[in-house]
């Protein structure tokens, strides 16, 4: 059963008020979301979240989309088979985050489509964002991240799939604008189109232990690009340019867009990553002045490891 619509809240919106007043404070509470709830839909609970709170949403297919103001707030899947699909907040996507320190888990968010064709499965606006195995489905940005200085996202055991768009400006599986730091561990991205698998302007990168590939149907551009450098480590991914690509040249680009961040180190450790394409393909293309160290990696097809500044061992 799909569940409909935003206008919903309204009535759970004046039982919550009711429930403060009643308590004499604001505590944190769990609020539960779904067809047989008093809060039908996601963006009923976003309305009435308040700092702390945890929201669990039943599994069902939900045409909703939410804006998340609150700080602290924990929002999850209450089992398997929450989908979270077609409809956009602000004009943006499916989920806005402008609260700090929110967590989301355990939902599938798919089919973002916005009139500047870069709706996302999520808008982060607000501070530190952490994601445990959310799947983000055929939307056009995966995760679209507003500049935060000072903020960190962080995602984990998640699955970015069918993601990506150039009409004519792009939008990738993941991309985020000036952050402290982006960490991604043991997450699977697949198929994007047309954009990157990740597009990283942070300060810092991180990423471990995931799978990037195109396979026999992808035709993303790069597979990781830092088009401002920073510091980044890639240890243990798996990485894969298809026949298809939009890029033929390079795997991972960093500094091509002017290096804003010229300080820490680059590190590649571990990583295998093949090219099946028909002409040879550069696994790092480093335009920054931090020299980029290649350690361990294991390459298929024809790859040349490194140009620009650093060694490949």
């Amino acid at each position: 059963m799909t569940m409909r619509g935003e206008t919903g809240w309204r009535g759970a919106f004046i039982v919550g008020i009711f429930c403060l007043i009643a308590s004499g404070a604001a505590q944190a509470r769990t609020l539960l979301v779904g067809p047989g709830r008093l809060l039908h839909l996601p963006s009923g609970a976003a309305a009435i979240a308040a700092p702390g709170d945890r929201i669990e949403i039943d599994p069902g297919v939900y045409e909703d989309c939410a804006v998340w103001r609150a700080d602290h707030l924990t929002i999850t899947g209450a089992g398997p088979g929450v989908v979270i699909e077609n409809r956009i907040c602000q004009g943006k996507a499916i989920f806005v985050t402008e609260g700090a320190s929110i967590t989301i888990a355990r939902l599938t968010l798919r089919h973002a489509r916005a009139p500047e064709h870069n709706g996302a499965g999520i808008r982060a606006e607000g501070g530190d964002l952490t994601l445990r195995a959310v799947r983000f489905l055929d939307n056009e940005d995966g995760i679209l991240a507003a500049a935060a200085p000072r903020a960190t996202i962080r995602i984990e055991d998640s699955v970015f799939e069918g993601n990506g768009v150039c009409a004519p400006v792009c939008a990738h599986g993941i991309y985020v604008n000036d952050l402290a730091k982006l960490s991604v561990i043991r997450s699977r991205f697949f198929e994007t189109h047309d954009g990157h698998h990740i597009k990283s302007r942070a300060r810092v990168t991180e990423l471990i232990g995931n799978t990037l590939t195109d396979g026999p149907r992808g035709t993303s551009s790069y597979l990781v690009d830092l088009p401002n450098g920073g510091a980044l480590l890639m240890q243990d991914n798996t990485l894969e340019k298809g026949p298809k690509t939009e890029n033929t040249g390079t795997a991972i680009a960093i500094g091509e867009e002017g290096v804003t961040h010229p300080n820490g180190t680059i590190t590649l450790t571990a990583n295998h990553f093949t090219n099946d394409g028909p002409t040879e393909t550069v696994f790092v293309r480093n335009l920054s002045p931090i020299p980029a160290r290649l350690r361990g990696n294991v390459f298929a097809g024809k790859v040349i490891p490194l140009i620009g500044p650093g060694e490949s061992e």
